[in-house]
């Protein structure tokens, strides 16, 4: 695949980090046009985003470097080209830290949580699509060894140092399942907006559909370095998928009681 979308000397700007950024702008242009829907200031949605995106980024960073400091001093040039190593741990940091920033500035700024929610569901998935379609490129969380069809190979020795993937081994592109998972729960979320249905409605259909989607496509991965659990019944990220189905599960049965409303 294509780990590497250009150089400038030593200065590498990586796929993943380019087609991530793509769907970071995507995401953002997606929630204004959702908060407008649903009577949100469009700023407030912005700054949220933006806060939200920087914390999860900062906290990804800084568990990268402390992941990497030995490659890191051997390299110093790949920190100022994103042309870092990928950890599985990144993921669930960046979320954690991301949801803590919207959740402080939600409150701070006195938004109604739930609608709130709501607007950033489908641009949440929007980005993780083509977060995903960085990953298949830069080979991050690439899939378990294949013969169907459409399976992809890894060549570039920058995607073994960056990301573990093998090399010259045919695998399931499971980036591109969980891409097209999440593109199609994205639309189903703005659809869900559109339609001004009960608030959280969206949030717990995104929390659910999320979890499905993450849960089915681990089978799909290979599990090296992603924490297995339950004697290798379950992986890491399948114990955080199921989290996520009960707990839009849970705010689903809960909106439908209250029969909350949009204002």
């Amino acid at each position: 695949m294509h780990p590497v979308l250009f150089h400038i000397g030593a200065v590498y700007i990586p796929s993943y980090g380019a087609i991530a950024a793509i769907g970071v702008l995507l995401a953002l242009l997606l929630a204004q046009r959702l908060a407008a829907i649903v009577g949100i200031a469009p700023q407030h949605v912005w700054n949220l985003s933006i806060l939200a995106l920087c914390a999860a980024l900062i906290a990804a960073r800084l568990l990268l470097i402390a992941f990497n400091w030995r490659d890191l001093l051997v390299h110093p040039m790949w920190m100022l080209g994103l042309a870092m190593i990928h950890n599985p741990l990144l993921a669930g940091a960046g979320a954690l830290a991301g949801l803590l920033a919207a959740w402080i500035y939600t409150r701070r700024m006195k938004l109604p949580l739930l609608i709130t929610a709501d607007v950033l569901a489908a641009p949440v998935a929007l980005a993780l699509a083509f977060e995903q379609v960085g990953a298949l490129l830069a080979g991050s969380g690439y899939g378990m060894p294949a013969s169907v069809p459409w399976a992809v190979t890894y060549t570039s020795p920058l995607t073994a140092r960056w990301s573990g993937a093998p090399l010259g081994v045919a695998v399931h592109p499971v980036q591109a399942y969980a891409a097209f998972g999440m593109l199609t729960l994205a639309m189903g979320l703005a659809a869900v907006v559109f339609m001004r249905r009960r608030a959280g409605d969206a949030a717990g259909i995104g929390l659910l559909g999320g979890g499905v989607v993450l849960f089915v496509t681990e089978f799909w991965r290979d599990w090296e370095g992603r924490g297995a659990v339950l004697h290798g019944a379950l992986d890491g990220p399948q114990i955080a998928a199921v989290i996520l189905v009960l707990a839009g599960a849970l705010l689903l049965l809960e909106r439908r009681r209250k029969e909350a409303s949009y204002a």
